[in-house]
């Protein structure tokens, strides 16, 4: 019996819900969150209404969705509702779940994520106050029918900029208004595409880098 990737997953998926459901003890003490890394792929799904696919910085390919279950926990009039609102990383699940464990933080860790938990349990819709970063996969210059990609990304406020690694060619979309990513503004705002670029050549400088991942496209 051949499963495709969901299918898989939602069996699975279904035995561990129906385990915590069955046991009082984890029902009402357990926080179950579901998340993609990426976007479809090509031919396996779609991310109308967003541009692009997995691998690319377009919406299409960052965007993904994120499931939070945990009756107990959530606020009472936003279970089984959507969050549109809300912008973050997942980064940011790792300061929000040491937050809702009680944890701490015993090694004085610097993260780079922000803590969301009252986002998570529909207690708030605070989004992340510092900008959201992404690199290209540095093999992926041209791919699924798209050539000369992108290869940084950064979303701050409404603002969702694309530039090259040199931080030539810059896109600027207000994504609030536009989530397809179909107008570009570098043009008419200037000011905020070069602030943004800088910022996001400024961070992928700190970054670690993959043999060659500035020369090879």
């Amino acid at each position: 019996l051949y499963l495709s990737v969901l299918e898989a997953m939602d069996l699975q998926l279904g035995i561990m819900f129906d385990y915590v459901k069955s046991h009082p003890e984890l029902h009402d003490n357990t926080l179950i969150i579901i998340c993609s890394d990426n976007g479809p792929e090509k031919g396996a799904g779609r991310a109308t209404p967003f541009r692009g696919f997995k691998t690319h910085l377009y919406e299409g390919g960052i965007r993904s969705p994120l499931i939070v279950w945990g009756p107990s926990m959530m606020e009472k009039s936003m279970v089984g509702t959507r969050n549109k609102d809300s912008v973050f990383s997942a980064i940011d699940l790792v300061p929000s779940l040491i937050r809702l464990t009680g944890s701490g933080n015993p090694m004085a860790q610097a993260y780079d994520g922000e803590e969301v938990l009252d986002t998570l349990l529909g207690k708030s819709r605070q989004s992340r106050k510092e900008p959201i970063f992404f690199s290209r996969p540095p093999d992926r210059k041209n791919f699924y029918g798209f050539k000369n990609l992108p290869d940084l990304a950064m979303r701050q406020g409404k603002w969702k900029l694309l530039c090259d690694y040199d931080g030539g060619r810059p896109e600027l979309y207000d994504i609030s208004s536009d989530p397809g990513e179909t107008n570009n503004l570098a043009q008419e705002q200037l000011g905020t595409a070069q602030e943004l670029a800088d910022k996001v050549v400024s961070w992928h400088r700190t970054m670690p880098h993959m043999q060659d991942s500035d020369d090879s496209n």
